[in-house]
Formats: structure tokens, sequence, C-alpha cells
């Protein structure tokens, strides 16, 4: 049995910084949790600096969300290799997530509510 997908808008504002900068701060983003994963922030591509962002060629592919896509983070010490994803063409159960990027929270990376 597939695991239950919700989608809603994430309240607040969130931002996500890595290497020391802030690559991105929304009031738009969204909120998934599948199944009893913890629950992904999903920020809208038009909130995030993507020139920090290099494409990957990494893929996978999810039942239940389609084939994700991958971005790694340039910082000006190091590259966060594969920390960046999205879904260009999801499903339909999930189709708000298009147009969005998630990110990988480490010790690198923060996704945080302020």
């Amino acid at each position: 049995m597939a695991p239950k997908i919700t989608i809603t808008k994430a309240s607040g504002t969130w931002v996500v910084r890595a290497g020391g900068a802030v690559l991105g701060e929304s009031k738009n983003a969204l909120e998934l949790v599948e199944g009893d994963y913890p629950a992904v922030i999903y920020f809208p591509r038009e909130d995030i600096a993507v020139a920090f962002l290099d494409a990957s060629d990494k893929t996978s592919h999810c039942p239940h969300k389609g084939d994700a896509t991958y971005y790694s983070i340039v910082t000006k010490s190091k590259t966060l290799e594969n920390v960046v994803w999205s879904y260009e063409n999801p499903l339909d159960a999930v189709s708000r997530i298009k147009g969005h990027l998630a990110f990988f929270p480490s010790e690198n990376v923060a996704v945080e509510q302020v």
C-alpha cells in the first residue's frame, strides 16, 4: 500500500542556508509529509538563488512522486554534491511540488523556519 502523502502550505517564513550564505527565503513554501518520513519543505524555485546550484547527473524515481533530478550547491569553499532535488514533472497526485526545490538538511545545509 502506498504511503499517504499530504502537501500543505508551510506556515510562516522558511529559509535555506549553505556555506554561510542564505540561498533562499520563502513565505510560499510547501510542506510534504509522506507516511512516517520527516516532513520535507519545498521552496518555490523563484525564491531560491539558483546561481548557486549546479545540475547533477543524478536522478532517482519514487513510485509516488515521479522522477527526481538533483543539484549540487556550489559555495566559496566547497561543492555540496546532490543536496537539492526537484520533481520537474511530478505525478498528478503531488503536482503542487512542480517548480519547487527541496534540500537535504545536514551540517552544511540548514532548512529552518524563522
